[in-house]
């Protein structure tokens, strides 16, 4: 039997701003929609941020997330992976409000800080729809995306205490050494799961012989058979890299989060555009998307029935 493939599709982040693609879904009813052609497409976790739905602002505010969750919930069996990292400019407690309200099956958890730094995209961009938006991307120049010991613990502890677990993101080699700390503190359990970064400013490069060092080393750390893993790259590397993370076994990661293009020079017009791509790549390798439930049982998740009975989504 073939292998199933993971594909996780982050849905609309907090780095992109509305002036840089039309198909960035900004308010709850786009992002539903695109979430749920999404996994319509093959994605069997949908990573979710949400915006102010005027603005397009990156927000923390549960009454904003509510709506598209709901939507979610009942036209797709998607597994919903609340992010705890938010923006670079919300607190830790800011991060992490929705994911306590919601007790989602799975979390994003930045496993260190990081400059994290995309103003280089200001440059591409003379007129702006929002005020906002061009004093946020040149502000990122000085930005600390902050995720201390502390930090990593508390958010490990809450969450953990609700049943959710983590898409562990690592965006360089010593974030690894850092998750190491918490699985030997007995913190993280197998199997977890690994998200692999590259190609943000402030991160690891996007060298494929950085894709295997990364490899590599949580081999070293944790044993190959005691986690899963995935691989996400920023922009125009994103396809190269999840075709190699094919090949190499693992899982992939791909929505307009990550990359606004579908091909050099093209934007996507959606994030299910991206996620049908994502398909035709593993086809071609004789690979096959896993279904939600299949991703469940892969990452030991509690379930939707489990967060159903548990969180308030009104």
């Amino acid at each position: 039997m073939a292998k199933k493939v993971i594909i996780t599709c982050a849905i609309t982040g907090s780095a992109h701003t509305p002036t840089m693609s039309p198909a960035i879904p900004i308010t709850p009813e786009e992002i539903a929609e695109q979430s749920i052609a999404a996994a319509e497409a093959g994605a069997s976790i949908i990573h979710l941020h949400a915006r102010n739905p005027e603005t397009g602002e990156p927000t923390g505010d549960p009454a904003i997330y509510a709506p598209a969750i709901r939507r979610i919930r009942e036209a797709s069996d998607a597994v919903i992976n609340l992010t705890t990292g938010g923006s670079p400019v919300m607190t830790v407690e800011q991060r992490l409000t929705a994911a306590l309200h919601f007790k989602p099956e799975m979390c994003s958890l930045n496993m260190g800080s990081i400059n994290f730094g995309f103003f280089n995209a200001a440059k591409r961009i003379s007129e702006w729809k929002h005020d906002w938006e061009k004093p946020y991307i040149l502000g990122s120049e000085d930005y600390v995306f902050r995720n201390t010991f502390r930090d990593i613990r508390y958010i490990l502890e809450t969450m953990g205490s609700e049943g959710s677990k983590f898409e562990h993101e690592c965006y360089d080699v010593g974030h690894l050494y850092n998750l190491a700390y918490f699985v030997n503190q007995g913190l993280v359990k197998a199997p977890f799961f690994i998200q692999f970064i590259f190609g943000i400013m402030g991160g690891i490069g996007p060298d494929l012989d950085n894709l295997m060092f990364m490899k590599q080393t949580a081999d070293r750390l944790f044993g190959a058979e005691n986690y899963h893993w995935s691989v996400l790259a920023a922009g125009r590397h994103q396809m190269p890299f999840i075709t190699q993370a094919a090949l190499m076994g693992g899982n992939v990661r791909v929505g307009l989060e990550d990359s606004l293009f579908i091909e050099p020079g093209k934007l996507a017009g959606s994030n299910a555009e991206q996620v049908a791509k994502a398909v035709r790549i593993l086809g071609e390798m004789g690979l096959t998307p896993a279904t939600p439930d299949e991703a469940r049982a892969m990452l030991g998740l509690k379930g939707k029935a489990a967060v159903e009975a548990e969180a308030h989504v009104g």
